[in-house]
């Protein structure tokens, strides 16, 4: 073990111990303070087992903190398991007690060659010494650039998520008890440790500490100033791919907009000048309003062609964009089907056939039999909630209808927009409850890797979002064919819920912080470190992005779904947009403690929900060009049948489709220098193989 039970009993003497700071900060007199011979023991941090990781400096990464009970008997146990060596059953981390064995707190840093080995474990790449990102090999380390040196070879939420890998992957080797804890309170054999402590209220938080110095330089060159681009290796290297994945297609995103935008502002500026014109005209009002007629319908005919056809281009150039950002940030060969349970799964203990490793297993059909009888009937129950409140919101607009008949006045004309108003407090309610019993059928569901977790977790909460916010637009627009209500509904929902998440998001939060949460947590630079740390693990929880990249579906649906009957669409989400990019760095940064961020290659499902969005635009735009006011005169004019109507509409469709499917093919998923490295890395492995 790394640490004597005696050397730990000193840490409990008082606040004489060495103290876990950043290697940058000093104490009153001067003394860097964070330096430590990594071979020592005592009131300090445990020490390494690897002579080759000895290091004058050690840098805090996680912040573990223990419920209020817990004695201290049992938090040296934990720091003893957190610095056991890997063969022994133990993490291969360095621990510090903080002040004194009896506190709350134990800080977590990482040696070099656990570091390197949970590296090639998650299956990173790395620059090799000819310059190309190659797949991190143990044995070959001397061959990677700066693997001498972990804080360059690694961004700081790499190293910060391999601690919460090695601490999730703890599994009991042999049934144990836990020094100060009940008896009755076993591990036994193959339990997930932490998974253990957590529920037993052993383990209360883990918090990734923040590098003060780094989060300053951070924010001077992302959220202050009038920087236009977005410092995207800096967010990749601080705060980790998956969120650096999320800004990046924030980013793109928000400036593909302006081509929409612009021509949306042209329509809406064009069918205003033709209502003038037909104003200005005396006695030729009919011609006139069927020219404005006319020019309106060519304008939403060339939104809606343009919307099409823009979601598929976008779409393909933002793959080739994700492929570029994956082999810059090593995330191209990510083998997490490999690794270790994620650590809520749970099974009969046995041999995995495929890596030979003796862990928890779970038959594939119990967890279909589980979706199949469970997850997908609850899942109906909440569509058919939709339905219900779709429902009241047609009652209600019918009644607010008639009164406004009836009485004609200032008052009712504002409550006609009462009833999309409560509708949308109503589905955005239940979509938090939604989300909720979600995360419980997923868990229920009991699934191995944390990938397939989050993506069932995900296709969960798309298919009841998808219902939640366009089963009364597709209502409106295919059932009863009201154009008008269509789109007063769609200005609604764009205007109501950008004003109602700017507040939820960034208004609320920053009151919270800033009168309520920041006073009691006022600190001073001469404040013990491990004070600071605390004061960290006081800030909420960052709630991850799953509501952001909800936002950002939605908004993606209202534009490429139905744009065609609001020009003005692009113009509000473009708005929208450039304050959202600000906002959720300022959120992430300042109101949330810092997030635990695994290694992604992309955006995972949610990419996948974007091109079904694009698909379905083609249909549910030439359904919207039926409606059109010239196309129905001429069906009831005898002019065209409806049946000829409707078979140029499938047929135009198709043509559409098939468009699609062409520039979706003509626009490579990766620039050809990519593809080029890829194959170099797999022919690299194959000569790797023979050898």
């Amino acid at each position: 073990m790394s640490t004597a039970d005696g050397d730990e009993g000193e840490g409990a003497r008082g606040r004489g111990s060495e103290r876990a700071r950043w290697p940058e900060d000093k104490t009153p007199e001067g003394k860097v303070l964070g330096k430590s011979s990594a071979t020592t023991t005592g009131p300090g941090w445990t020490k390494v087992s690897c002579p080759c990781c000895v290091s004058e400096q050690i840098e805090p990464l996680v912040l573990v903190k223990l419920g209020a009970k817990v004695r201290p008997e049992t938090k040296r146990w934990l720091i003893r398991l957190i610095g056991a060596p890997q063969k022994d059953g133990g993490a291969a981390l360095l621990a510090h007690p903080g002040e004194d064995a009896s506190g709350d707190i134990i800080v977590v840093a990482a040696p070099r060659c656990t570091l390197l080995r949970a590296v090639e474990e998650l299956g990173l790449c790395k620059p090799y010494r000819d310059g190309d990102m190659e797949a991190f090999s143990y044995d070959d380390k001397d061959n990677f650039i700066e693997s001498d040196n972990v804080e360059v070879f690694l961004t700081l939420a790499e190293r910060q998520y391999i601690v919460k890998y090695e601490l999730d992957g703890l599994w009991v080797q042999r049934d144990l008890k836990v020094p100060g804890l009940s008896d009755s309170f076993v591990l036994k054999h193959r339990d997930s440790i932490w998974q253990k402590l957590v529920s037993a209220g052993v383990v209360v938080d883990m918090v990734p500490l923040h590098n003060p110095g780094k989060l300053r330089e951070l924010g001077k060159t992302w959220y202050s100033g009038n920087h236009l681009a977005q410092p995207l290796d800096a967010v990749n290297e601080y705060f980790g791919s998956s969120v650096g994945f999320y800004f990046s297609f924030l980013d793109f995103y928000t400036w593909s907009l302006l081509p929409p935008a612009v021509l949306g502002l042209s329509i809406t500026y064009f069918s205003g000048e033709a209502q003038k014109e037909k104003e200005s005209v005396w006695g030729s009002g009919v011609t006139t309003a069927e020219d404005e007629s006319d020019l309106v319908f060519s304008g939403h005919m060339v939104q809606a062609v343009f919307s099409m056809i823009w979601s598929t281009v976008i779409m393909e150039l933002w793959k080739r964009r994700s492929s570029t950002l994956s082999y810059r940030w090593g995330t191209l060969n990510l083998t997490e089907r490999f690794a270790e349970p994620r650590p809520g799964f749970h099974g009969e203990i046995g041999v995995n056939p495929v890596t030979g490793r003796v862990e928890p297993l779970f038959p594939g059909w119990q967890r279909d039999l589980r979706m199949a009888l469970v997850s997908v009937p609850v899942v109906g129950l909440f569509l058919g909630l939709v339905v219900l409140g779709m429902t009241c919101f047609y009652w209600g607009e019918a009644h607010i209808q008639q009164l406004h008949k009836d009485w004609d006045s200032l008052l009712t004309q504002i409550l006609l927009y009462v009833p999309s108003v409560l509708h949308i407090i109503y589905t955005n309610m239940l979509a938090t409850v939604y989300r909720n019993v979600a995360q419980s059928l997923t868990e229920y569901e009991n699934h191995r890797e944390q990938s397939a977790f989050e993506n069932h977790l995900t296709a969960k909460v798309l298919v009841f979002t998808f219902f939640n916010y366009f089963a009364v637009l597709f209502h409106i627009a295919f059932i009863k064919e009201d154009v008008p209500l269509l789109r007063k509904r769609l200005a609604s929902l764009l205007i109501i819920s950008q004003v109602v998440n700017q507040v939820t998001e960034v208004v609320i939060p920053y009151l919270v912080d800033r009168f309520i949460s920041t006073p009691n947590r006022a600190e001073t630079e001469d404040d013990p470190q491990e004070d600071k740390f605390r004061n960290e693990s006081t800030l909420p929880a960052f709630p991850g992005l799953f509501a952001e990249y909800i936002e950002l579906l939605v908004q993606f649906g209202y534009l490429s779904l139905f744009s065609c009957v609001y020009p003005l669409t692009a113009v509000l989400l473009l708005i929208n947009n450039i304050t959202e990019i600000r906002t959720d760095a300022y959120k992430i940064c300042k109101l949330f403690r810092k997030p635990f961020s695994p290694p992604v290659a992309n955006m995972g499902v949610w990419q996948l929900a974007f091109q079904v969005l694009s698909f379905a635009s083609v249909m549910s735009n030439c359904w919207l060009l039926l409606l059109s006011p010239q196309l129905q005169e001429l069906c009831q004019q005898g002019k065209m049948s409806c049946t000829s109507i409707l078979l140029m509409a499938v047929l135009v469709e198709h043509v559409l489709i098939l468009v699609k499917v062409i520039v979706a093919v003509l626009i490579p998923d990766e620039p050809d220098w990519i593809r080029k490295k890829i194959e170099r890395m797999e022919y690299k492995s194959i000569q790797a193989l023979k050898q």
